[in-house]
């Protein structure tokens, strides 16, 4: 009998299967679990209290990123680094530290040291583990519960997602990057339009972004509801992985492994429940209005008139106007700001700070402007200064930290004052998260470079 046409989704999920509850949810196996320190005292403690066994520690991981102070010198006092690294002494698990040439925020590391690979399932109590999709890696974000379970079983029980076709086509503008493409996505289909979905981006546009800009895409998919996203692994994958000697030394095994991904990818005829295809060539920089991702326009359009939502849209988008100090059909261009963060798991790699880094060399921040770069990983930190990017940051007048969350979280105590306005390379612009009454603006980091630069809003393009 002839195999029916199946997605890359498909194929992965039912290698992993092992089977289905009565209740309709299913038991997936995951290959990696990797953990951030945030969850690990509240996660941990209620397993140790449980008396069960770790079931496989040599799968099992934990990373120091939420609570880690970046700026250079200041002593790491949080309690949820010293918890980590008593549970990680009591289970035998491998601890990434602050101070380990292998250190970084949990989803950029995930990739560096081959914890996700092509054709894996990972699962990692962050909501934006779907990062790794970029490489083929299926992976779930989990909640404390979920955790558990996983610490016990090596299982995640999970509802299996609907799955969508996103087929980004054309090419991008001078200016304009992956963080751009997903605002466009967020704004154009909705806060909640991937709510249950599994989502493939495939399409010339992705086929000609560098894996980096892929893992920026990933990231933001949740932003706008997916439970998680991946893209078929192509030759740059096979290259990433061989750059970091992360690939098989025996002959037989690479060749096997290459088998293995040169399959992975969803069949010509497989099905999907729903396919958005989106025309890259016309987007622009985005810049974000509001207070959750989709409140995003255009740097050259003004701020929407409310009379375009519906009646709960538009008293979200009123309250979200009242906090950020904004007013419907304002002008993006020329808004003052007091703060740029370029940094997290969006936006925070070696292209993302090369890139900025080119934009701002010979210029200056604006004097009233606080601007700071937060590498994703000790391992980008270190390439950044091979290259001299750290120096062309602070002579522009950059603050240079180590790596970590920083600003996104805000776990660590690197926050915004109350009122400032924040360009941000971050994923989520919600109230307060970079700081009480802090209006955080979603952008590239080409944009918040720009804006850096200017003391306000700006399109990135005018300053080429």
């Amino acid at each position: 009998m002839a195999k029916l046409p199946s997605t890359l989704f498909d194929k992965i999920w039912d290698l992993h299967s092992v089977g289905q509850r009565q209740d309709g949810r299913h038991l997936l196996y995951i290959d990696r679990h990797i953990i951030h320190e945030l969850h690990v005292p509240h996660a941990f403690s209620k397993f140790s209290s449980s008396a069960r066994p770790l079931r496989r520690r040599d799968l099992t991981a934990i990373v120091q990123d939420h609570t880690v102070p970046t700026r250079p010198g200041l002593e790491l006092t949080s309690e949820h680094i010293k918890q980590a690294r008593g549970y990680a002494a009591q289970y035998g698990i491998r601890l990434i530290e602050v101070d380990s040439p292998e250190h970084g925020i949990v989803h950029i590391v995930s990739a560096e040291q081959g914890f996700a690979m092509p054709g894996y399932t990972l699962a990692c109590p962050d909501s934006h583990a779907s990062t790794v999709g970029a490489l083929g890696c299926l992976s779930f974000g989990c909640g404390t519960s979920e955790l558990e379970h996983i610490l016990a079983t090596q299982t995640i029980v999970i509802d299996k997602p609907k799955q969508m076709l996103v087929k980004l086509n054309g090419a991008l503008q001078k200016g304009v990057g992956a963080k751009d493409v997903a605002l466009h996505l967020i704004r154009t289909l909705g806060v909640n339009a991937g709510r249950g979905y599994a989502v493939e981006f495939s399409g010339s546009c992705v086929a000609s972004m560098t894996l980096e800009e892929r893992m920026t895409l990933c990231n933001m998919s949740i932003e706008w509801g997916c439970r998680t996203s991946i893209v078929s692994p192509d030759q740059k994958v096979f290259e990433w992985y061989e750059s970091r000697n992360l690939l098989p030394s025996q002959s037989l095994e690479l060749q096997e492994m290459k088998e293995y991904w040169d399959g992975l990818h969803s069949d010509l005829d497989a099905n999907f429940d729903l396919v958005h295809v989106i025309d890259c060539d016309c987007i622009v920089p985005q810049i974000s209005w509001g207070t959750d991702p989709s409140q995003v326009v255009s740097v050259t359009e003004s701020i929407p008139s409310l009379k375009q939502f519906d009646s709960q849209v538009q008293i979200q988008a009123s309250k979200a106007l009242d906090y950020m100090g904004l007013a419907e059909g304002q002008a993006m261009v020329g808004l003052s700001i007091d703060r740029v963060f370029i940094g997290s798991c969006s936006n925070s790699r070696i292209g993302d700070l090369r890139a900025a880094a080119q934009l701002i060399q010979g210029r200056k921040v604006a004097s009233h402007v606080k601007a700071i770069v937060v590498p994703g990983s000790t391992s980008i930190k270190r390439q950044a200064e091979l290259e001299g990017l750290d120096q062309l940051f602070i002579a522009a007048g950059f603050e240079w930290h180590n790596p970590g969350c920083s600003m996104c979280a805000g776990a660590n105590g690197e926050i915004g004052l109350p009122g400032e306005r924040c360009v941000s390379t971050s994923n989520r612009n919600y109230e307060n998260r970079q700081g009480r009454a802090v209006k955080t603006h979603l952008s590239s980091p080409l944009m918040a470079a720009a804006a850096a630069l200017k003391g306000h809003i700006c399109d990135v393009r005018d300053l080429y």
